[in-house]
C-alpha cells in the first residue's frame, strides 16, 4: 500500500528563469544572490549541474567549470507567484497535504490512489498538469512510497524528471545501495554520530535495533527513524516557531560599517514586522558579521518578551557595539529574533512602555503591506533601504503582501 506522493521540482529557480526567458534553455544557467563576482551560486540549470556546478559554487569556479555559464541574478518575488501556480496545478489533481518548502510538497494518499497503478497515473497526471498550467520547462522528480519519509527518498533516486516507487515488499533492501548522507535527516554530524556507532551504511542503518538507534541519535528520534526507514506512518511531531530572523550578503559598494548597520536594521525591521504577523513576542536577539577575512562576530542577548520595533532597534544598536572596531569589511550580516512565545501567553507589565508604541507598530506595519515594505520605515534603515530584497529559506515561503518592496 502507498500512503504518500512527494513532489520535488528540479533545478526550481533557474528553471523558473528559463521558462520566462526562453533565450536561457538548454544553457547552463547560475542564479546568484546579487550580480557580483565574490559571491556563489544559489541555484543552478539542469545543464549546469552537468558541469558539477551547484547550489553554493563559487562564481569563479563556476565560470572555470563551465566557461559558457549564463548568470542571473535571484528574483523571490517571482519564484514565490510561480511556487503558488504550481501548487495550484497539483490541487487541480489531488489535494496537497503539506507544502514542505518552495519547491517540495507531499500528498498523503487515500482510497483507490493507495493502489500502484493509481498512484503511479496520479504522478504522471501531475507532471502533465504542472507542464500545462506552468510551463513545459519545469521539470519536477516523483516518489511514491508507503510514508513521506521514503516518498522523499524515492524523488531523489532518479532526476531531472523522474518518477520512482519504493513497494512495501522491497523494504529494506532497496534502500542497501544509498549512503548515509542520501537519507533525509542525516547530514554530516548526524553521520559521524552513526559511525561512533558502528553504523557505516544504510545497511547497517536498517539492521539497527531500535534501542541502538535511539541511542544513537540521543532521543526517541531514533525510534521514529527506525519506524520510517521500514514504512511506518507517524503522526506528526508538534512544531514551533522557534526564530525569526534574515541574512543578507552585502554587495560591494555596503561593504562598510555605516552601511552594514543600515542594512541590519532594514533586516531587524523586516523580521519584527513578521513576528508580530505570526502573533509572538521575542525575549532575544542574535547578530552575526562574517568578514572578508573570514573572521566572524556574534553576539547575542536577552530581555523581557516583546514585540516592539523601537525597542528592538535600541538592542541591535547595543549588540552592533560590541562588534571589533579593528575587524575587515563586513561581507554578510544578519539579525535573529530568538526565544518567541505566543504574545497572547505573554503577561505584559502594567507600567510597559510598548503599549505606548502598540499603535505606531499597528500603523508601520499595515501602510507598508499596503504600499510596500519601503513605503515608510525607521531612519536608522535610511541607507539600507533598497538592499536586502526578499530572500527563500529552505523552510521559509516568504508571504508577498508582508515582505514584497513593491
Amino acid at each position: 500500500m502507498f500512503n504518500a506522493l512527494y513532489v520535488d521540482l528540479n533545478s526550481y529557480f533557474a528553471s523558473v528563469e528559463q521558462q520566462l526567458h526562453p533565450d536561457l534553455r538548454d544553457r547552463p544557467v547560475g542564479v546568484l544572490p546579487v550580480m557580483a563576482e565574490t559571491t556563489c551560486c544559489i541555484a543552478a540549470s539542469i545543464q549546469a549541474k552537468r558541469y558539477k556546478v551547484k547550489t553554493g559554487t563559487a562564481v569563479w569556479e563556476a565560470r572555470k567549470r563551465c566557461p559558457d555559464i549564463v548568470f542571473v541574478q535571484a528574483r523571490p518575488s517571482v519564484y514565490v507567484e510561480m511556487h503558488h501556480r504550481i501548487v495550484a496545478a497539483v490541487e487541480s489533481c489531488y489535494p496537497v497535504s503539506a507544502v514542505l518548502s518552495i519547491d517540495e510538497m507531499a500528498l498523503d494518499l487515500t482510497g483507490r490512489h493507495q493502489q500502484e497503478k493509481h498512484a503511479f497515473k496520479l504522478a504522471q497526471d501531475i507532471k502533465k498538469a504542472i507542464y500545462r498550467e506552468v510551463g513545459e520547462v519545469m521539470h519536477c522528480s516523483i516518489g511514491i512510497a508507503p510514508n513521506r519519509f521514503l516518498a522523499k527518498t524515492a524523488s531523489n533516486f532518479r532526476k531531472p524528471d523522474g518518477l520512482e516507487l519504493i513497494r512495501p515488499e522491497e523494504l529494506p533492501q532497496r534502500l542497501f545501495h544509498l549512503e548515509l548522507s542520501d537519507l533525509n535527516g542525516i547530514g554530516p554530524s548526524m553521520e559521524r554520530r552513526l559511525n561512533r556507532h558502528g553504523i557505516a551504511t544504510v545497511e547497517q542503518l536498517c539492521h539497527a535495533s531500535k534501542d541502538a538507534l535511539h541511542h544513537a541519535w540521543g532521543s526517541v528520534e531514533g525510534e521514529r527513524y527506525y519506524a520510517k526507514l521500514r514504512g511506518e506512518v507517524l503522526p506528526p511531531l508538534p512544531t514551533h516557531r522557534s526564530t525569526v530572523g534574515h541574512s543578507h550578503v552585502l554587495p560591494p559598494a555596503l561593504r562598510n560599517d555605516d552601511d552594514a548597520l543600515a542594512v541590519l536594521y532594514r533586516l531587524l525591521h523586516k523580521a519584527a514586522t513578521r513576528l508580530r504577523h505570526y502573533g509572538y513576542y521575542a525575549g532575544g536577539m542574535g547578530v552575526h558579521v562574517r568578514y572578508r577575512d573570514n573572521t566572524r562576530f556574534r553576539q547575542h542577548t536577552r530581555f523581557a518578551p516583546h514585540g516592539d520595533t523601537l525597542k528592538f532597534n535600541t538592542t541591535l544598536s547595543a549588540l552592533w557595539g560590541q562588534r571589533p572596531i579593528d575587524a575587515h569589511e563586513p561581507a554578510k550580516i544578519g539579525v535573529t529574533l530568538f526565544d518567541l512565545a505566543e504574545e497572547k501567553c505573554i503577561a505584559r507589565d502594567l507600567f510597559d512602555t510598548e503599549k505606548q508604541h502598540e499603535d505606531l507598530n499597528i500603523a508601520v506595519d499595515q501602510i507598508n503591506q499596503r504600499f510596500g515594505n519601503n513605503a515608510i520605515y525607521y531612519g536608522g534603515a535610511h541607507k539600507g533601504r533598497g538592499a536586502a530584497p526578499m530572500r527563500i529559506a529552505f523552510n521559509h515561503i516568504p508571504e508577498l503582501r508582508l515582505e514584497s518592496d513593491a
